[in-house]
């Protein structure tokens, strides 16, 4: 089991390309096994991305959840109160996007890595990360 972050969610489903070589590995051993996690605020993330023009599919936002969630084994996970209180407190270094914090929260309390590219998650030494 592990956490996607919204932009490996993106990039999985329109650029693998862009994966690393780790992600990958990881996603295909996930897929075999228990799954990966998709925080629901990444849903938001995607939807606020389309709406702003800076994701641009083929398909309405609806139908572009729906070929991704049917192509994965992925597992929903929503914001616990102990996800709220932990991204509420990471260190400001970590990322002041409250999804991204909310993100990196969950990767923590379920104790899974998070594949992600971004920078500050990845040096953030508390958030278990995979990239």
């Amino acid at each position: 089991m592990m956490v996607l972050d919204t932009h490996v969610i993106i990039w999985l489903a329109l650029q693998p390309k862009k994966l690393s070589t780790k992600a990958k590995q990881a996603i295909r051993k996930a897929n075999q096994g228990n799954g990966m996690i998709f925080c629901e605020i990444s849903l938001w993330g995607i939807a606020m991305l389309m709406r702003k023009g800076r994701l641009k599919v083929d398909v309405d936002y609806l139908k572009f959840i729906e070929l991704i969630v049917s192509a994965y084994p992925f597992v929903f996970k929503g914001i616990t109160p102990e996800i709220a209180q932990l991204s509420a407190h990471l260190p400001p270094q970590v990322n002041l996007d409250p999804a991204d914090r909310i993100i990196a929260a969950t990767a923590v309390i379920e104790n899974v890595p998070l594949i992600t590219a971004d920078r500050n998650l990845l040096s953030a030494e508390m958030i278990p990360t995979l990239w």
